[in-house]
């Protein structure tokens, strides 16, 4: 079986214009710090192998440095999945990459949902609605669509007062 494949919308990101400048707010900061914190404690997964890649867009890439802080990771920048991307692009993307390291792609709504349920169900048009901060996880012999299997998504709210449990 491929390593894990882990979905991350961005931490709470504030109003503003032009769209790929929107900041994290201090909520946001705070989101993406616990869940940073959360998958550090974690000793399910092999995450010192972590491939970790994240959106242009400053929130997500915000987002991805505070989960890489927690964990002693570098981030990538990967232009394709800002949130208006298509799924099939990114999907098509996986494809081509090696699945002998766990992955995770920090990103935004509506394309984390799109993508998730392209994954999973096979059809864009039945993602998850994602919580800011929020972590789908999947497993699939291949990251193609209708192939994956979605086996836990966890919110910051779900894990408050757990980091290091």
């Amino acid at each position: 079986m491929a390593e894990p494949l882990l979905i991350m919308r961005h931490g709470q990101a504030g109003a503003g214009s032009p769209d790929p400048d929107r900041r994290l707010t201090e909520r946001g900061e705070r989101e993406a710090a616990r869940m940073g914190a959360w998958l550090a404690a974690r000793r399910d997964l092999d995450l010192s192998r972590l491939r970790l890649l994240a959106s242009p867009y400053r929130r997500a890439r915000q987002t991805a440095d505070r989960v890489a802080e927690a964990l002693g990771l570098a981030v990538e920048t990967l232009p394709l999945i800002t949130p208006d991307d298509p799924p099939q692009a990114v999907v098509d993307w996986l494809l081509d990459q090696a699945d002998d390291r766990p992955l995770m792609l920090v990103s935004h709504m509506p394309l984390v949902g799109s993508l998730t349920g392209l994954l999973v169900e096979g059809r864009a048009d039945r993602g998850l609605g994602f919580p800011t901060a929020a972590i789908a996880e999947l497993a699939a012999e291949v990251r193609a669509a209708g192939c994956a299997r979605l086996t836990r998504v966890t919110a910051p709210a779900d894990i408050a007062g757990q980091e290091g449990r």
